[in-house]
């Protein structure tokens, strides 16, 4: 058998993402038989963060606290960034004007203007992007594409998505993730920018207007903090009795149109009690509905439409099978369940196969797609703050 190329990866960034992705690469080769052969070359991370000990504990070859060499040197083929969210710019188009291919965490930037120049230089410099909207990968979602794809749910209607968390209450400090200059958005960068993507692919369709939206920040203030902070899980976190003001959102939510007709809301909120991560939708058709919930991520529910009256009613779909179900193929037999970290590494198969020059199991995100996420996201601020519908084709 011939030996497969290898792609060389480099790290930018560690945190909770790093984690993930660290953990991707490294059982990616493991339980599917990628095209390319990923090779976790070198990760990068600030002094204080010893990426030593994280390269060590990951399995990275090597660890770096110089990202420009890093992304410059001729051994790497890949960047992986997982920076918080003002830092990803740079890095990318740093990457991309060295001949480098790109996989970014979401939003791919801080800003519309940032996102819209990481599109514009990939497209110039011809190299292959990519951006972790893992849901996508969930079984159970792309299951929900291929349904819709294959008209089992007929013209769509409605559509409604939900982000809810809980975590961030009055006891988490001022991490990041609350600071405009380093995150571009709160709850609705991180939340809704997932599921405005899941239903962008799900549906097959473009939003093309914000009808109305509104934007809350319920916590004003929060301590300063030493040590740091990914989503709501603390390490090594120590709180300043000082306290600094929070300039993003707690919860955002919008009304929309699709290109098909569709009518839409969409909802995220960080404070919603009782809620740790429940990421879902339901879409109603003239033929039938789909609804997901992530905490509950191996099913799918079904309503057949088409179905005598006397049998029609929701059914859930346990999407673990083997053949019939995407990716499941690589992981466990029937019925038996996978998890978070899954849908990173089934991210990662179609990352090294789109490198070999073969399609993706469901359509990947690019730099240009995540860009289209992104101005939805615009929009709906636009709105939020002046109150007003706003159409898409006037965000640019």
């Amino acid at each position: 058998m011939a030996k497969k190329k290898g792609v060389n990866i480099a790290l930018v960034g560690q945190g909770f993402m790093g984690r993930t992705h660290s953990n991707a690469w490294g059982q990616v080769a493991k339980f599917f038989d990628p095209p390319r052969t990923p090779i976790m070359h070198t990760v990068f991370g600030q002094p204080q963060e010893q990426p030593q000990d994280f390269a060590d504990n990951w399995g990275w070859l090597n660890a770096s606290t110089d990202w420009k060499q890093l992304i410059a040197s001729d051994e790497i083929d890949l960047v992986d960034i997982v920076t918080p969210n003002f830092m990803h710019a740079p890095v990318a188009e740093a990457a991309i004007a060295a001949g480098k291919n790109v996989s970014c965490e979401k939003p791919i930037a801080a800003t519309l203007k940032g996102a819209r120049e990481m599109a514009a230089a990939a497209k110039k410099a011809k190299v292959k992007t990519f951006v972790w909207y893992n849901y996508r990968r969930c079984p159970a979602v792309a299951l929900a594409y291929k349904l819709v794809k294959q008209g089992k749910v007929g013209q769509i209607r409605h559509v409604r998505a939900s982000y809810l968390q809980e975590w961030a209450d009055d006891s988490v400090p001022l991490a990041w993730r609350f600071d405009k200059k380093l995150s571009g958005a709160g709850a609705h960068g991180d939340l809704n920018a997932h599921i405005i993507d899941m239903m962008r692919f799900v549906t097959g369709q473009e939003i093309t207007e914000i009808c109305g939206a509104i934007a809350k920040t319920f916590i004003k203030e929060r301590q300063l903090m030493t040590g740091t902070v990914a989503g709501g899980i603390a390490d090594g976190l120590k709180k300043s009795s000082k306290k600094g003001k929070v300039t993003v959102d707690d919860t955002v939510l919008f009304l929309a149109r699709f290109s098909g007709g569709a009518v839409a809301n969409f909802e995220c909120a960080r404070q919603a009690t009782g809620n740790y991560n429940r990421n879902g939708f339901e879409i109603n058709g003239t033929r039938g509905a789909i609804r997901f919930n992530f905490e509950r991520m191996n099913e799918l529910e079904y309503f057949d439409a088409t179905a005598e009256r006397t049998v029609q009613g929701w059914t859930t779909l346990m999407c673990t099978h083997a053949g019939d179900h995407p990716y499941l193929d690589a992981w466990w037999p029937d019925g038996h369940p996978i998890g978070y970290e899954h849908a990173f590494t089934n991210m990662a198969y179609d990352i090294l196969r789109v490198l070999a020059g073969k399609k993706p199991v469901v359509p990947m995100p690019d730099f240009e797609d995540a860009y289209q996420t992104q101005r939805v996201l615009e929009a709906a601020m636009i709105s939020a703050r002046e109150k007003q519908a706003v159409k898409l084709s006037l965000v640019k």
